[in-house]
């Protein structure tokens, strides 16, 4: 049984944060060794470091062998806990620089790609304008349940889109899930296309056209067959399997091809000058949710706060606005 840690006597007066620098860079190369190369001190310099921290916590925080070194589950909770000691301590420090200069600091973002495609830019404008300075790193990034790199403090936050049905799947206890607007996909076609003459299509009579979706594991190929079940038919085999928004629009405006686009999409490609348009079709369909994902112990820097506010702004602007081309669909989905 491990004996009970005193904090005040063992840890509060004798723990150094170098210490767990030096724990960190020792577990993560897996060499104690290559740690004293990488921080610039001698290898026995290292093991007495952590020697000190296993004597203080009572229990063996790496297991050593001939390859190298590896956390014991003592060492993987020690290391779990100096990723947020570490990112709380560059967080105050970026804080007092913001303080010192409000218009200078950086924000990481990673979301989506129909995000990235529409809503990003704009905020990126609105708050470059207010705070020139500040870098914003925004990464492209699929949907994925674990976000790993917001738990790993790679990303401020993520800015998701999934389903309404799957949006309280993203719910957990270490992370805030902040609701922006709604959308409802729409059939997209190329406008040269018989379709886009149509006044009014039943689904039905799209089941044989050539269809773009998503490949067979991912939730765009997921979504397309409920589309298709919640209207009583079976989804068809897609001719091409792509989420990439730039191929797909491309493909429909050059070819024969069908898929599904949010109208906020639909939208920027038309202002980018693509041939597509929205199709009069009843999905039937359930909305995708915009949300913005943070961790829910991590205190946000003043510079980043600032930038999800603008987030908020111009998400304002994207709730409810038609893709344009279909307004009988539009009145269906209203009724």
């Amino acid at each position: 049984m491990v004996r009970k840690i005193d904090w005040d006597s063992q840890i509060g007066r004798r723990l150094k944060l170098r210490d767990l620098h030096v724990f960190s860079a020792a577990v993560q190369r897996g060499s104690m060794a290559k740690a004293a190369h990488h921080l610039g001190v001698s290898q026995p310099a290292v093991s007495e470091v952590i020697a000190n921290l296993e004597h203080a916590l009572g229990v063996r925080l790496v297991d050593r062998s001939e390859k190298g070194i590896e956390p014991t589950i003592y060492g993987d909770a020690l290391l779990r806990r100096s990723v947020a000691v570490f990112d709380e301590l560059k967080q105050g420090i970026k804080d007092i620089e913001f303080l010192a200069d409000p218009t200078n600091g950086e924000v990481r973002v990673a979301c989506m790609e129909s995000l990235w495609y529409t809503l990003v830019p704009e905020v990126i404008v609105r708050f470059a304008k207010l705070y020139p300075r500040v870098k914003v790193h925004a990464d492209l990034t699929a949907a994925a349940r674990e976000f790993p790199g917001l738990r790993e403090r790679k990303y401020d936050c993520v800015l998701e889109r999934v389903p309404a049905s799957v949006f309280n799947e993203r719910l957990t206890d270490d992370l805030n899930v902040e609701f922006l607007f709604n959308e409802t996909v729409v059939a997209a076609a190329g406008s040269h296309t018989k379709w886009a003459r149509r006044r009014e299509i039943d689904l039905a009579e799209l089941m044989h056209e050539p269809w773009i979706s998503g490949g067979p594991d991912t939730w765009n190929r997921a979504y397309a067959i409920e589309v298709f079940r919640a209207c009583g038919l079976s989804a068809p085999d897609p001719s091409v399997a792509t989420v990439s928004i730039t191929l797909r629009a491309r493909l429909l405006a050059a070819g024969p091809y069908l898929t599904l686009f949010l109208p906020s999409v639909l939208r920027q490609l038309r202002a980018d000058h693509y041939a597509v348009t929205s199709l009069p079709v009843d999905l039937r369909a359930t909305p995708f949710s915009a949300s913005i994902v943070t961790l829910k112990n991590r205190t946000m820097s003043p510079v980043v706060e600032r930038f999800l506010a603008c987030v908020r702004e111009v998400a304002k602007s994207f709730a409810g606005k038609p893709a344009g081309g279909a307004k009988r669909l539009l009145r269906s989905n209203v009724s």
